[in-house]
């Protein structure tokens, strides 16, 4: 009987691909796919704009800050939906308010009216839908593809992210460079840009109705909302590895992230750059990131990752310092790309690892306090925007790399729960 259960029993998919095989997996993947891809837009549409706008460092900072305090605001609130309610309406109907709203934003800035509180609104609304959004989404993945195929989807999760950043600003760029008709003030070419991020919100929300998995909560009682959020957060400062990891995923959102900030200012003040080396910077990462993306969804059982989790957090902080001090653009492209592949090795095997030490009820709670933790990213990214604007963003970059390798390591020798994760399949 053993011999025949054995002859039978399903083989694990080890391929690159497996979990694209999976067909609600493939659908949730696009959408989070052409999400990302209006998200990086964005990023080089009102980067560009703002800053020809206003030559100023701080207000792009304080643009990233519109979009990223609602993430400390509102993401536990998505956590709790998360784990009551069905989370494919949560993942549906908020692209199309971001769909709408990106929309209106296209019309103002044609119009010639655009201001610089309406990136900071449009930002903040932004930041909120994603808030609400992405904790559910997150949770959705190992109910649909199973804890063995975690690393591989989640792997594929920051490629969608990722693989936006290879032809999301190379478009933009090249948009606003071609319409400007050698206008750099012209904001046609980025209105333009802010129509296609609204198709790219509606297609997101379409891709939900192909999904058959309902996504419903555990059953079972429930306590009042705010007794889950507590419930919540005294489990992530009660776990050593949860919290570790969490820990460990802001370090870098604090003085890593911020490179995607201060790279326009990057490119006009250092290499005296339009909108489409702007776009060749932002796809070299890219294109690095879909590397270190593809890497690890073909490792999903490499070993001893928490060791890995610690020496990708400190590589990421010196590519990032040896990226600011780089005069030569083609240098500066081999550089930012491996700031992407270690980057997106890093964020993808650390939301790994922390969806598999918790139970399936909590999984949109612990999501939504991680995303919450990066919503912090603002405290790193004002005084290192202060410094780029008063000394210079050169000095600024490589003060934040600096910070982030040490960091790391000084987080590496605190934390030996983390530096024992092997497979990370086994919870502590």
């Amino acid at each position: 009987m053993n011999d025949l259960q054995s002859e039978f029993k399903p083989v694990e998919d080890k391929s690159l691909f497996a979990s694209l095989k999976d067909r609600d997996y493939l659908f949730l993947w696009g959408g989070m796919l052409t999400s990302a891809f209006a998200m990086n837009m964005q990023l080089v549409a009102q980067g560009w704009l703002v800053y020809e706008m206003t030559s100023s460092a701080i207000n792009l900072a304080w643009v990233t800050l519109s979009f990223m305090l609602p993430q400390v605001l509102f993401s536990l609130v998505g956590g709790v939906l998360a784990d009551r309610i069905n989370k494919k309406p949560l993942i549906g109907w908020f692209p199309v308010v971001n769909g709408i709203a990106t929309c209106f934003m296209a019309f103002v800035i044609i119009s010639g009216k655009v201001t610089f509180w309406d990136f900071i609104w449009i930002g903040a609304l932004n930041g909120t839908v994603m808030a609400l959004s992405i904790p559910a989404r997150t949770a959705f993945i190992p109910e649909i593809v199973g804890e063995r195929l975690m690393f591989n989807a989640m792997a594929f999760n920051t490629a969608a992210w990722n693989l936006s950043r290879i032809l999301g600003p190379a478009l933009a760029g090249f948009m606003i460079a071609m319409f400007a008709g050698g206008d750099t003030t012209s904001a046609f070419g980025v209105g333009l840009v802010y129509f296609v991020l609204s198709g790219l919100y509606i297609i997101s929300a379409v891709t939900v109705l192909f999904i058959r998995h309902p996504g419903k909560p555990m059953p079972g009682s429930r306590k009042s909302p705010a007794v889950e959020i507590v419930d919540g957060l005294t489990y992530v400062f009660n776990s050593p590895v949860v919290g570790g990891l969490i820990l460990l995923s802001i370090v870098p959102f604090l003085f890593g992230i911020g490179i995607n900030t201060l790279l326009p200012a990057f490119n006009t003040d250092v290499y005296d750059g339009g909108p489409d080396k702007l776009g060749l910077l932002m796809t070299a990462m890219g294109v690095g990131a879909i590397g270190g993306s593809l890497t690890l969804a073909k490792l999903g059982n490499l070993r001893n990752k928490g060791n890995w989790v610690l020496a990708t957090g400190a590589l990421w902080g010196i590519a990032v310092t040896a990226f600011a001090f780089t005069s030569w653009f083609y240098l500066s492209l081999l550089f930012i790309a491996l700031i992407g592949f270690v980057s997106a090795v890093n964020m993808s095997m650390n939301r790994s690892l922390v969806q598999l030490q918790v139970e399936q009820h909590m999984r949109g709670r612990i999501m939504s306090i991680d995303m919450m933790s990066h919503g912090l990213m603002p405290l790193g990214i004002l005084p290192i925007g202060y410094i780029a604007e008063t000394v210079s963003v050169e000095a600024g970059l490589a003060l934040s790399g600096v910070i982030l390798c040490v960091t790391t390591i000084i987080l590496a020798s605190l934390m030996p729960k983390i530096r024992a994760i092997n497979t990370g399949y086994e919870r502590s």
